[in-house]
């Protein structure tokens, strides 16, 4: 039952890591999250029957491709699910060699999971405190050389009814600190789109104005912690505005970013659309590709300005608008395997 792998899964990584790893190159993906990120985690565990696909693809809560497959695709990189290894087998099988995906919708940004009631599902901060208790347990670091990435906080607010963003600050904030702590280098962090902007803040008594507030606030303290850890010259904090980008996606050729394309039927082509959100929560693949465009170009650049605006953290803004329309027109592909460099200590 591959429930179970997700209950031991952690076990795994004593027979993970590289021997050997590139100082200049990502040789490995780490994904850790919720339903943004998520490519099958929570399908696989709910025995293929959450999120409905069809009409989601594949298993993700959305109608394409997710963010972390556009940018895994041009990386060079596929992560294994998490609940598609055999614990059962010694070593577990398959060995992954590319990285691990972690994510799990409906993850909070704590220990569980905010949509599914189960025991056995981590939350954001269980999946990087379980990993990194792995790795000390055995009296390793991890890969240096690889891209760790971290992507939650909204099921807080949507579906634990959370309107103090401590709790998520604090949970992000442990999450980024307990992965450097354990020889993580290279973090891509994402703040949060204005959720009460969402289609899904208008409906099952939500209040859009207090989740406005409450993003506004979690962004502005993950930007603080994110600060912080810029000051360490041998750490690569690249730091992903999904805010802005989401209040821009009209001058990014969006045509409808007010309303979900699964409650316009009449005219919803899945894959192929001008929506900005899928089913009033989670962006359509043409969302999520905009989004991957945005996090390649940061990885180009190497770096992120700091945003001047109180609602940044160390934003793209305008600099991952331009870097996104760039792309679209270039047409460019990112060199497999992007080096990243930092200072040594």
């Amino acid at each position: 039952m591959k429930k179970q792998a997700v209950a031991v899964g952690f076990v795994l990584f004593s027979f993970m890591l590289p021997t050997k790893a590139s100082a200049v190159n990502f040789d490995q993906l780490y994904v850790f999250g919720d339903s943004l990120s998520d490519t099958g985690n929570i399908y696989n565990a709910t025995g293929k029957t959450y999120p409905v696909s069809p009409p989601n693809f594949e298993g993700r809560f959305s109608d394409g491709p997710l963010w972390v497959d556009y940018v895994g695709n041009q990386l060079g990189l596929k992560p294994t699910l998490l609940t598609d290894i055999d614990f059962a087998t010694i070593p577990p099988t398959p060995i992954p060699t590319q990285g691990i995906n972690f994510a799990f919708g409906g993850s909070s940004s704590g220990l569980g999971n905010a949509v599914v009631s189960n025991s056995n599902l981590p939350g954001l901060l269980k999946q990087v405190l379980g990993f990194a208790a792995t790795m000390q347990a055995n009296n390793q670091t991890v890969d240096p050389d690889a891209l760790y990435t971290l992507w939650g906080g909204a099921n807080d607010f949507f579906f634990l009814n959370s309107e103090d963003s401590s709790t998520p600050i604090s949970n992000i904030s442990l999450a980024l600190n307990t992965l450097v702590g354990v020889g993580a280098k290279n973090i891509l962090v994402f703040n949060l789109p204005d959720l009460g902007q969402l289609p899904a803040a208008k409906i099952n008594n939500r209040n859009p104005t207090t989740l406005s507030k409450s993003t506004n606030e979690f962004n502005l303290g993950l930007a603080e912690t994110v600060s912080a850890l810029s000051q360490n010259q041998n750490l690569n904090i690249i730091s992903i505005d999904t805010y802005s980008l989401f209040n821009q996606a009209s001058a990014l050729g969006f045509t409808n970013v007010t309303e979900s394309c699964l409650s316009r039927p009449d005219i919803c082509n899945p894959g192929n659309n001008k929506f900005l959100i899928w089913d009033g929560f989670h962006p359509t693949t043409a969302g999520h590709k905009v989004i991957a465009d945005a996090a390649l170009a940061a990885i180009e650049a190497k770096s992120v300005p700091e945003s001047s605006s109180n609602l940044g953290i160390l934003a793209l803004g305008a600099f991952g608008a331009i870097g996104v329309l760039k792309r679209q027109q270039k047409r460019s592909v990112l060199t497999a395997r992007t080096p990243i460099q930092y200072s040594e200590s």
